[in-house]
């Protein structure tokens, strides 16, 4: 991009008449071009100090007209985002160069914030109760929670690991404190946590190192000191210390009796661990049982299983026993194997290094199209996060990727040539709501689009449940959808001339990705999300 073009656009991003095509040109170039980001940034500052001199003694006010266009709001920010991000290097020479820029008024930077105590490490056939439903990896929420039956693993962020077994009720109260209701729990404690208390209707347990076991039940509680020892603090009676084997009934009325510690009542962090393997592999099985015909469905383009035999081998195969006649595998760029959703190494592929990528050659055209992936993301620290991008933008291509405000794109190019004064642009783009936030960081999750002229509409889902379904309008119905070039995980190729390119590879990882020449139903997303979970 020459200067004067350069320039040519910002003036057109701060009028706010910047069409998507250029903007999207313009960002790259402030994604890798620090002379691009201190041009835009000297020419805002000039913008917000010529409306001060407007405004007299009235306070400045960066806002500019582009939150008017249907580009993403993100970059309504970028006054600050340039300012702050991207200072980099450009931004200590001008310190050094000359006096201090005068300062530009932005918006004060909000920290991310989730709640909760414990992550959820591990379940082994957990029926949670209610509409509790949740999923390995996840904070565990505020409040008392329901597992009907099976195994979790909670591990808290004081350090402590909690193995529960259902039917129980429990709560985490804070890092250093839970309370249980009903149910069977173990309860590890490294020495930084030593102090963790439990409460029950009938008394606290206190630890004193290293680890206890509890069952809580109407009738009456047992708790079980496996190593170190304990307090029990009763309700009604004098506090009682419990040693390494030593164990103590309580009944109904909070009488105490004395028996010995049972270790293999209660499930430990290694049984936990050998039960998940087990239940993982289980459901691993019944997945590779159903693909078997998932890999004939005739609809099936393209079917790529992540894994490889050989951690060398840098090629993904193409498992559609039709699609290999149009598609027989991917090249593997960059990204590395990394542990796929079934706890399997080397069965998924990391996008995270710079340039990864896979790229494939899809000929042919299309009529309506379903992609489907399992992704585990790290963070959405790009603007766009790809998942499946075409080289370019062409007529008549697609593109799916994920803002980084957590909301799913989809578009298909319908003009190169379009006036926006007339309300033409070349694309509808097709925004589920934000579906993902940082507490979701690390777990596995199924996305897919369906992509449906003939319904006249395009629907995102999330773990098989309908995110949303927006109506393709008549100027932007495309009948002929074609792919070619593209790439998993990552968008576009530099050229000689223009080795700087915008970063848009996905932080996380892909251990799946599927491609239909047909809009799949409600029900058959659902059932690859079902047959799918580990």
């Amino acid at each position: 991009m020459s200067p004067q073009e350069r320039s040519r656009l910002i003036d057109a991003l701060l009028d706010g008449d910047i069409s998507e095509a250029d903007f999207l040109r313009l960002e790259a170039e402030f994604t890798v071009d620090p002379e691009a980001r201190r041009e835009y940034y000297d020419r805002l500052t000039l913008s917000a100090l010529l409306e001060e001199e407007s405004k007299a003694a009235a306070p400045i006010r960066i806002e500019s007209a582009v939150t008017r266009n249907y580009w993403p709001l993100a970059f309504v920010g970028l006054a600050a985002a340039v300012a702050i991000s991207f200072l980099g290097p450009w931004g200590r020479w001008a310190r050094r160069a000359g006096p201090a820029t005068p300062a530009v008024a932005t918006a004060p930077v909000v920290e991310q914030r989730e709640s909760g105590y414990a992550v959820l490490s591990g379940q082994a056939g957990a029926v949670w109760r209610g509409t509790t439903a949740l999923a390995d990896g996840a904070l565990v929420p505020a409040g008392r929670l329901g597992l009907a039956a099976g195994l979790a693993q909670l591990e808290l962020f004081s350090g402590v690991t909690v193995v529960v077994e259902g039917d129980a009720e429990f709560e985490i109260v804070s890092p250093m404190e839970m309370s249980v209701a009903r149910g069977k729990v173990r309860v590890h404690v490294p020495e930084p946590a030593r102090g963790f208390s439990i409460t029950t209707a009938k008394g606290r347990v206190v630890d004193l190192g290293t680890e206890f076991a509890l069952d809580v039940a109407p009738e009456h509680s047992e708790m079980h000191v496996l190593k170190g020892d304990i307090e029990w603090h009763p309700l009604t009676t004098a506090m009682r210390h419990l040693e390494k084997g030593e164990a103590l009934h309580v009944d109904a009325d909070g009488v105490g009796a004395p028996i010995a510690a049972n270790t293999a009542a209660f499930v430990g962090v290694g049984e936990m661990g050998e039960r998940m393997a087990v239940a993982r592999g289980a459901r691993r099985a019944e997945w590779e049982r159903s693909i078997s015909s998932l890999r004939n469905d005739p609809r099936l383009v393209a079917f790529f299983q992540m894994s490889s035999s050989d951690p060398a081998d840098r090629r993904v195969a193409n498992e559609s026993a039709g699609g290999r006649n149009i598609l027989s595998e991917g090249a593997v760029v960059a990204a590395a194997r990394v542990t796929d959703r079934w706890g399997k190494t080397g069965g998924a592929l990391d996008f995270s290094p710079a340039g990864s990528r896979v790229r494939l050659n899809v000929p042919g055209r299309y009529h309506a199209l379903t992609f489907v992936t399992w992704v585990k993301i790290n963070s959405l620290d790009r603007w766009y996060n790809s998942l499946f991008l075409t080289d370019g933008h062409d007529l008549h291509e697609p593109h799916w990727q994920i803002m980084n405000d957590g909301r799913l794109f989809f578009s298909v190019k319908k003009r190169d040539t379009w006036d926006e004064s007339k309300g033409e642009k070349d694309k509808k783009i097709y925004f589920s709501p934000p579906f993902w936030n940082s507490g979701m960081s690390g777990r596995w999750l199924m996305i897919a689009t369906v992509y449906d002229p003939d319904a006249r509409h395009v629907t995102h889902y999330l773990n098989g449940q309908q995110l949303s379904q927006e109506a393709v309008p008549e100027e932007y119905l495309v009948e002929s959808v074609s792919i070619g070039a593209a790439s998993l995980g990552n968008w576009d190729l530099p050229n000689r001339d223009e080795p700087r390119y915008a970063v848009r590879n996905l932080n996380g990882s892909m251990d799946e990705f599927a491609l239909f020449a047909a809009a799949l139903s409600p029900t058959e997303i659902a059932g690859l999300y079902e047959n799918g979970k580990p």
